[in-house]
């Protein structure tokens, strides 16, 4: 990563070559290993039965499950209506396009991570910073299982980036709610940073989703936010090893299924101190990764796949120099230790005391990440004006961080 471009060297050259082969390199062996895995794609399958269920008028949406898992539907009506196209291609092709596309927001993400940590790259540092980026845990899991995680992020890390006072910012971080509900968390980060128009645009964008959908979908909108909404265990078991929020950290822990106060307390104290935080965070690309990992942390199921803000976290570190602390979330978010310990039935919960670092390696980064930023925190009288002049009252620029 570079912050200004160079005139061609025998040096320059010679990186880029390099860089041109690590790329092919990763995306040859990266295709190689989705061909011998056979890309299940188990996400895909539930969009796709959500898609035909809208084709059928929509009154089974919330009844049916798919694969071998019994996956059911779980997001929002107006999701439905955009999964409509995946009904209408061959699996194999639907395969083909969910594993181009995420492909392709995996650079989409490079990018927008870049900006947001105020890094210019080079294309061939993009292109090797995108091959590299696909062995990151998160986001191979993410095309592994067809899912919409990148998607998600990039819709909201694109709003977020814009100019201040760009049209009608905030409406992409909207329709992202309306398709998953839990990027509404960043209506609350427009708030706290005092951006009251950019929230009131989201908030209107999001009801216009769940009308939209209620409106082409009525029964299954009736359904969806006066029942489905509250049955949390429709979306999977919280305490196995895939879940990395707080609630299956503590279930694992204690070894049991349902550790109620003993996660919702903590919890609890984790979401105020991480609002508290991104409220008082000197710069824009610290609040918004302190509300996206205060998001992971509390959210009751936070599957390893949700973490591809792992990516926008790296390139912040890197670009404030803090080198070892971005390779050591590069080794966290690449170890897959999660799936190392024994994980098969009800084994989650039997695991020793030295195993439950290994299962939880993402909640107890973010929790590491966000205890540095409260010892580390200074005064800041005036967000506003320091998100306006990009000047920071903090005389060492020392990230902090918290973590959905």
């Amino acid at each position: 990563m570079t912050r200004r471009s160079h005139s061609a060297t025998p040096y320059s050259l010679l990186a880029t070559s390099l860089l041109a082969l690590l790329t092919l390199t990763a995306f040859s062996a990266f295709t190689t290993l989705c061909v011998h895995q056979r890309l299940p794609m188990a996400d895909a399958l539930v969009y796709r039965a959500e898609g035909e269920a809208v084709l059928r008028g929509g009154a089974d949406l919330y009844g049916f499950t798919v694969t071998e898992w019994h996956l059911p539907a779980t997001y929002p009506p107006f999701a439905a209506l955009l999964f409509v196209p995946a009904a209408l291609l061959p699996f194999a092709v639907l395969k083909a396009a969910f594993l181009a596309g995420n492909a392709l927001l995996v650079a989409v993400l490079i990018h927008l991570s870049a900006r947001l940590a105020g890094l210019t790259l080079d294309l061939p540092v993009r292109c090797a910073a995108t091959a590299l980026a696909l062995w990151l845990e998160p986001v191979f899991q993410t095309l592994l299982f067809g899912q919409i995680n990148l998607a998600l992020a990039c819709l909201v890390l694109w709003d977020l980036t814009r100019p201040s006072g760009a049209r009608w910012k905030g409406v992409a971080i909207g329709v992202a709610a309306g398709i998953k509900l839990t990027p509404a968390i960043f209506i609350a980060y427009l708030l706290l940073r005092g951006r009251l128009r950019e929230a009131g645009t989201a908030t209107a964008a999001f009801a216009g989703t769940v009308v939209l959908g209620a409106l082409a979908l009525p029964s299954a909108s009736l359904d969806f936010w006066t029942r489905r909404l509250y049955e949390t265990d429709r979306v999977g078991k919280a305490w196995i090893v895939d879940n990395q929020s707080l609630q299956g950290l503590a279930a694992r822990a204690l070894g049991d299924a349902a550790p109620g106060p003993a996660w919702a307390l903590p919890a609890a104290a984790v979401a105020l101190t991480g609002l508290w935080l991104t409220a008082r965070a000197a710069r824009q690309s610290h609040a918004l990764l302190l509300m996206a990992f205060t998001a992971l942390l509390i959210s009751p199921i936070s599957w390893s796949h949700h973490w591809v803000w792992c990516v926008p976290l790296i390139a912040v570190l890197l670009a404030e120099g803090r080198l070892r602390t971005a390779w050591l979330v590069v080794v966290v978010f690449t170890a897959r230790t999660m799936w190392l310990v024994p994980h098969e039935g009800a084994l989650d919960l039997e695991l020793p005391w030295w195993q439950q670092a290994l299962a939880a390696p993402y909640p107890l980064l973010a929790l590491a990440i966000a205890c540095g930023s409260m010892i580390s925190r200074c005064p800041n009288p005036s967000i506003h004006s320091i998100e306006q002049t990009g000047k920071s009252v903090c005389a060492s620029r020392r990230f902090r961080s918290a973590g959905r």
